[in-house]
C-alpha cells in the first residue's frame, strides 16, 4: 500500500492552500455586511480552478480524479476562513458541473461547462423539497413533455446558492407512477420564465453559502436540456451524491487539520495552574481524540476516493468516510470549544464558528443515519 502523495497532488494541494490564504481570506474579510459571498471571491475560486477540479480539460476543468479532487479542496479548506464558501463551491462542482459533465448533451456542455468552470456562472443543486428529505425521491415537483420542452412544477427548498445561482440542476417526476425510476434531471437556467426564488435565509452554521426556495410555476423547459433519458434522474442524482459525499467532506478534513493546530498552539501557550494547558492530562486526551478522529477521517476519505478514481463499487466506503468525518468534525469542534474555554464561546471567533460549521454536515448529503443504512446494507442487512 502507497499512503504517499505524487509531486502533482502536493503542488495542487499547496497552491490551493495559499491562495486561500493570500487571496481568498482578505476578500473574505473585506465582506462587510453581506450574508454570504460576493462575486470576488466566486472568481478566485474559478481562477485557483476549484469550481471544475473534476471537470474535463475540453470544457476548462482540471480534469483531475476523486482523489486529486479531495487533496485540492482539502488544501484550500486548510487555508480558508469561510467554511460556507468552500461548501457553495463544492456544490456548484459535485452537484451541478459534474451531472452536466458526465451526462448532458454535447451543446449544452459546450454552452454551459466552460461558464461554471470559470466562475462566470455559479450552479446550483434542486431536489429537496419540504415532504422529500431524506426520502428525496418522494417528488411532488412535475414535468410534463410538451413538444420539444417540459413544464416544470413545483417548489424546492433548501437549494444551496439558490439566491445566486445562474443554472439549476432540477429533477422532477416525469412519470409518478413509476416511483424513482420516473424521476428525471434537467437544466434550468436561472432567467426561464416561471422560475422565482425566496429570501434567503439564515442557518447557524456555513452562513457564508446563500441558501433558498426556488419555485417553478409551468416553467418551459427546453428538452435538450433534460440529463440522459427520461427516467435516469435516481441515478444521475445518486453518482453526483457519490462526488458529493467522497470529495466534499475533504472541507472538513482540512478545518479539522487547521484547528488542532490552533488548539495545540493555544494548549501550549495557556497557562493555568502554574503550567501550560496541554500539560494537563484532561486537556492533553482531548486533542490526542481530535487527532485520531482527523486522521481516521483521512484514511478513510482518501481510500474511498481510491476506490471511485478506479471506478469500484465504493458507497459503503464513501458512506463510512462521510459519516466518521462529519460526526467527528461536530465532537471536535466542541472539544475545541473546552479547550479554549470562554474565548471558545465567543461569537465570531474561528472555534465557535468551526463547531457551526460542522453541525449542518451530519444532515446534508444525506443524514447520519442514512449513511448507517448504508453501511448496514454494504454489510447484507
Amino acid at each position: 500500500m502507497d499512503f504517499s502523495w505524487t509531486p502533482e497532488q502536493d503542488r495542487l494541494y499547496a497552491e490551493a492552500r495559499r491562495f486561500a490564504e493570500e487571496r481568498v481570506n482578505p476578500a473574505v474579510s473585506e465582506r462587510s455586511e453581506a450574508p454570504y459571498f460576493g462575486e470576488r471571491e466566486w472568481r478566485l475560486c474559478g481562477e485557483v480552478g476549484l469550481l471544475g477540479a473534476s471537470v474535463p480539460t475540453r470544457f476548462g476543468g482540471g480534469g483531475h480524479d476523486a482523489l486529486t479532487v479531495a487533496r485540492i479542496i482539502e488544501g484550500f479548506a486548510r487555508g480558508c476562513t469561510d467554511a460556507g464558501l468552500v461548501f457553495s463551491a463544492c456544490a456548484h462542482l459535485f452537484a451541478c458541473a459534474m451531472p452536466i459533465a458526465e451526462h448532458a448533451g454535447d451543446e449544452l456542455k459546450e454552452r454551459v461547462l466552460p461558464r461554471l468552470t470559470s466562475g462566470a456562472w455559479r450552479g446550483a443543486n434542486a431536489i429537496t423539497e419540504a415532504e422529500a428529505g431524506s426520502d428525496v425521491f418522494s417528488l411532488r415537483c412535475g414535468a410534463v413533455r410538451d413538444g420539444d420542452a417540459y413544464r416544470l412544477t413545483g417548489t424546492k427548498t433548501w437549494v444551496t446558492n439558490g439566491p445566486v445561482a445562474d443554472c439549476f440542476i432540477v429533477y422532477a417526476s416525469t412519470n409518478p407512477s413509476h416511483g424513482y425510476l420516473g424521476i428525471s434531471a434537467f437544466v434550468v437556467e436561472a432567467d426561464a420564465p416561471g422560475l422565482t426564488r425566496g429570501p434567503h435565509f439564515p442557518k447557524i452554521g456555513l452562513t457564508g453559502a446563500p441558501v433558498c426556495e426556488v419555485r417553478l410555476e409551468d416553467c418551459r423547459v427546453p428538452a435538450a436540456n433534460r440529463l440522459g433519458p427520461e427516467g435516469r434522474g435516481a441515478a444521475i442524482f445518486r453518482s453526483s451524491m457519490d462526488w458529493e459525499r467522497a470529495c466534499l467532506f475533504a472541507q472538513y478534513i482540512g478545518a479539522m487539520d487547521r484547528q488542532l493546530d490552533d488548539v495545540v498552539a493555544f494548549a501550549k501557550r495557556r497557562k493555568q495552574f502554574g503550567r501550560s494547558l496541554g500539560r494537563h492530562q484532561a486537556i492533553a486526551h482531548r486533542a490526542a481524540e481530535m487527532k485520531l478522529r482527523l486522521d481516521a477521517g483521512r484514511l478513510l476519505l482518501h481510500r474511498a476516493c481510491w476506490m471511485k478514481s478506479r471506478g469500484l463499487e465504493s458507497t459503503l466506503e464513501i458512506s463510512l468516510a462521510k459519516l466518521a468525518i462529519s460526526e467527528g468534525a461536530v465532537r471536535s469542534g466542541l472539544d475545541a470549544v473546552q479547550i479554549f474555554g470562554g474565548l471558545g464561546v465567543k461569537t465570531e471567533t474561528e472555534v465557535a464558528t468551526g463547531l457551526l460549521d460542522a453541525i449542518p454536515s451530519t444532515t446534508f448529503s444525506g443524514t447520519s443515519e442514512i449513511q448507517r443504512d448504508l453501511i448496514a446494507r454494504g454489510l447484507g442487512l
